[in-house]
Formats: structure tokens, C-alpha cells, sequence
């Protein structure tokens, strides 16, 4: 499980523009500013800052695509300096698993990420999605919609059962539109389509929509009405809640807060590429792990499985872009030789966002039954923002979905597939090398670098009575997120926790 950015954000700036909008979006933006405090109000806040906890629905990692999820638990500390254009972000999450903290820092147009202890420079997309953020925030959604150039207003529709008016307007090339109550005339909730949207993990859904609800509102005795709860969902899925327990407005706060060290703000290249997962560079590692069975190292481990008359490719990790570089890592090592079958082991996004490529090229892709709605939608998802092969020439995929034990290919290297159907691993797969009496166990659990220790005794379990109802003989395994390792291992490990 890896971190969600969060960030402190100063001394940037969004652009606006003077152009007048249309009339009917204007009055309905002043009467919503009127019904939040009045324009002067919001327009001469200087500050924003609470205490929130709340909870993360890990969407690119659970089991069902439908839910129930895997969850976070966050505790958010956040202060927003308006007059100075300043954001703080402190995130701890925990989980039954781990616990950390992180921040991310953006002053003077320089970022700055920190996890726990550690101090790292960000990247110049930080600040525009910093900027966003803030530019999006209840306080100044309305100012930001009534100084845009393209404010317009769109049909009514109802939302939470209630009639809602709806002002529409562009930032950073994003989509954006404001629902508000008819009867209080205040933003129940804002739909955008921007470079905030579709951050990080969310990149490989394509086309993304984040919509931020907010409700629970709160009359402050400064005048301003501030929403307390704030329910986010991605493409209608529900990504998280959380909920304030204090809020002060215009209050002093303490600068350093806002403030990115010398020696960090001289790292930083603006000019640097974003943190993105498309744009992930292939592990360097390449080790022959049996006679024609490459594994691909990195922070997601790719095999390519030579059966003579074609190779195998096991997992399609985080985007189209990361596929191609595996294709053409395979068309190096083995030139001519074609790839006769892709294998996705689990539907959590390492495993199966790059499988679009695969697809676009008539490769066909073998993925667990109970996977199929998810990989439909990854496969089905419109990428216009970004564009990759599948979007630009679209073609039905050859999709063999695994229930049972399935075998690919004959010979020295075949492959059989079975579905691991634990409690905890129910959209997970593996595939046995019978020749090497080796086993790729997909991604339930991870070893502990530093003790050496398994991390998850339950998820343990779990591979090993699949491997034991499947009648398989095993001397080796290795995982998404591990090399090679001696399969007696998993036999020491206790089934449940001590």
C-alpha cells in the first residue's frame, strides 16, 4: 500500500480570467456567496484550518470492485493561508498492517514531499494540483467559478433527492460544475475533471471525474458557512469521507509551517517530470530465474516466460505506457519472437492497468473469473486526456477468463493457472512452472526487508492451502513485490497471527 500525496501549498498562483460570464451563472453564484456569507466575506478570509478524521476506500486495491473495500483510516490536519495563497496538508494514515505519516510542501513555486522523517523535493505538478486544490476548496469554489472566463450555467438536476442548479466553467483544461441547492442556494458538491482528478492511482481509470460532496455545514461566528463533511468519489465509486472536529477562521498560524528549507528548495527542478505512473521507467533488473524465464525487477515485477513458439508475459503493471516497455524489453531479448498470451493474477491496479495494450495488439489476455467486471471496465474506460493504443484504435479483446486450472502452452516451460479463492485472496490467481517446480504466487503478502519476516500470516496461509489443494510441488516462489525465494518459507510461517 503505498501513500496518497497530500501537500502544503504557498505562494502560487491559479490562472482567472476578467472575462465576464454569462448572466444567469453570475446571479446564481452571488446568491450562493450571499447564502456562504457574502462575497466581501469569503473574498477578505485569510485563513482556513481544522482537524479532520475520516477513512480512504483503497479502490485500486480491494478484492471486489463492487466493494466492500479495503479502508484507510486518516487523520488530516490541514491550513489553508489565503492572503498569502498558502496550503498545509498533515496526513497520518493507519491501517492493520502499518501506519505512517506524510505532508507535501509547495512555497514560492517550489514543492516539497516529506514521509515521516524524510525530506524529498516534489515536482512542479505538485503545485498545480496544490493550486487546484485550493482553488476548489468550499471557501473559494465560488470566487474561483465567478472570476472564470467560461462560467455558464447547465440543466437542473437533482441530487441527494434534492433539485439542484448547476453553473459550469473550465480550469487547467479540466471540466468543473457546481451543484447548487435550490433551497439554501449553497455548493452541495462540485464535479471536476482536471489534473487533480486524475492523480496517481486514479490515472489508470482514464477518463476521471472526481466529485467532492459536501454537507453537515456549520455557521461560523466570523458569518461564513463551512461544510464539515466532504465525501469524494471517482467515477461515481466512493474514494473517501472525512469529517472535521474543529475549524477556525483567520486565525494566526505558525509560518514555518508554510515554509520549504533552503536546502530542499535548491533541489527542486521545475522543469522535472511529474511522479507519474505512466511515465515509470522499467526496473533495471533482469534476471534468468529458470532456462527461459525472465524476471523483469522493479517496484512491479513482470515475467516473460519463453515457451519456444512464443513467450508468456505474467502481469501488466500500472499503465499502457509500462506495458510497452516490457514489450519492447521482450522484443529485445528475443527478437521475432511473438507474445502468445498476457496473464493479470489479481484486480488490484499494479496487475492489470497496462493490460490495455496488450489487448491492442490482438494479444490475448488470460485474468481470474472473478475479475472480469473490473478488467471489462479497465479495458472499456475512455482515455481522451491521455490517449494510449487501445483509445486511438479500439478493437475487442480476447479475453480468457480462468475459473479453474488452466494450462498455457506444453513443453519445459508450461504454465498452469489456478485461482487462489482465500478469504482474503479471492481475486487472486498463481501460475506453476511444474518443470521448475516453481510458483508465482501474485501479491498477497510482502516480506519485511528489514527483519526478514512475512508480513501477513493469514494471506501466507492462504497461497500455501492452495498450493496443497492443487497437489503442486513447489522447491521455489516469487511474487509481484519479491524475487525468487525457497518455498519452505511459507511452511514456517503460522497461519494466523500471534
Amino acid at each position: 500500500m503505498k501513500p496518497r500525496n497530500f501537500f502544503v501549498l504557498a505562494a502560487f498562483g491559479i490562472a482567472s480570467s476578467a472575462f465576464a460570464a454569462d448572466p444567469a451563472s453570475q446571479t446564481l453564484l452571488k446568491q450562493a456567496l450571499a447564502a456562504q456569507g457574502g462575497e466581501p466575506l469569503l473574498r477578505s478570509v485569510k485563513s482556513i484550518s481544522f482537524e479532520s478524521s475520516g477513512y480512504r476506500n483503497m479502490l485500486e486495491q480491494s478484492e471486489r470492485p463492487e466493494g466492500p473495500y479495503l479502508i484507510e483510516f486518516h487523520d488530516l490536519a490541514e491550513l489553508r493561508d489565503h492572503a498569502n495563497r498558502g496550503l498545509f496538508r498533515h496526513l497520518q494514515v493507519r491501517t492493520p498492517l502499518e501506519s505512517y505519516t506524510s505532508t507535501m510542501t509547495v512555497a514560492n513555486q517550489v514543492a516539497m514531499q516529506t514521509f515521516g522523517t524524510r525530506q524529498m523535493p516534489g515536482t512542479s505538478q505538485d503545485v498545480k494540483i496544490a493550486a487546484e486544490a485550493l482553488a476548489l476548496s468550499p471557501e473559494r469554489v465560488l470566487l474561483t467559478a465567478l472570476d472564470a472566463a467560461d462560467t455558464h450555467r447547465e440543466a437542473d438536476t437533482v441530487l441527494h433527492g434534492v433539485p439542484h442548479q448547476v453553473v459550469g466553467f473550465t480550469l487547467d483544461g479540466g471540466r468543473a460544475h457546481i451543484y447548487l441547492n435550490q433551497y439554501t442556494h449553497l455548493p452541495s458538491a462540485i464535479d471536476y475533471a482536471g489534473p487533480l482528478a486524475r492523480g496517481g492511482n486514479a490515472a489508470y481509470l482514464g477518463d476521471v471525474v472526481q466529485r467532492t460532496a459536501w454537507s453537515f455545514w456549520r455557521l461560523d461566528k466570523s458569518g461564513l458557512r463551512y461544510p464539515m463533511q466532504w465525501d469524494v468519489q471517482i467515477n461515481g465509486m466512493p474514494d473517501r469521507t472525512m469529517m472535521l472536529r474543529a475549524f477556525k477562521v483567520s486565525t494566526d498560524y505558525d509560518r514555518p509551517l508554510v515554509e520549504v528549507p533552503q536546502a530542499i528548495a535548491a533541489q527542486f527542478k521545475p522543469d522535472a517530470p511529474p511522479r507519474d505512473p505512466a511515465e515509470m521507467p522499467l526496473g533495471a533488473k533482469h534476471p534468468e530465474i529458470a532456462p527461459g524465464i525472465v524476471l523483469i525487477e522493479g517496484a512491479w515485477n513482470t515475467a516473460l516466460v519463453d515457451q519456444g513458439d512464443g513467450l508468456v508475459v505474467i502481469e501488466a503493471p500500472i499503465s499502457s505506457s509500462y506495458s510497452r516497455k516490457v514489450l519492447a524489453e521482450a522484443e529485445r531479448r528475443y527478437p521475432g519472437k511473438p507474445i502468445k498470451a498476457m496473464v493479470t493474477t489479481s484486480d488490484s491496479w499494479p496487475h492489470l492497468a497496462g493490460i490495455r495494450e496488450y489487448v491492442a495488439r490482438g494479444i490475448p489476455v488470460y485474468a481470474l473469473d472473478l475479475s472480469e467486471p473490473i478488467v471489462r471496465r479497465t479495458l472499456s474506460a475512455p482515455y481522451s486526456w491521455r490517449g494510449d493504443t487501445l483509445h486511438n484504435a479500439p478493437r475487442k479483446a480476447d479475453l480468457r477468463l480462468v475459473g479453474g486450472k488452466t494450462v498455457i502452452g506444453t513443453g519445459p516451460n508450461r504454465i498452469e493457472l489456478y485461482p487462489l479463492r482465500g478469504a482474503t485472496t479471492e481475486r487472486q490467481m498463481m501460475a506453476y512452472l511444474p518443470a521448475h517446480k516453481l510458483l508465482y504466487g501474485s501479491d498477497p503478502f510482502q516480506k519485511d526487508r528489514a527483519t526478514g519476516t512475512y508480513n501477513q500470516p493469514q494471506q501466507v496461509s492462504e497461497l500455501v492451502q492452495a498450493v496443497e489443494r492443487e497437489h503442486l510441488q513447489v522447491d521455489r516462489f516469487f511474487m509481484m513485490h519479491m524475487p525468487v525465494a525457497p518455498y519452505k518459507e511459507l511452511l514456517e510461517v503460522k497461519g494466523s497471527e500471534d
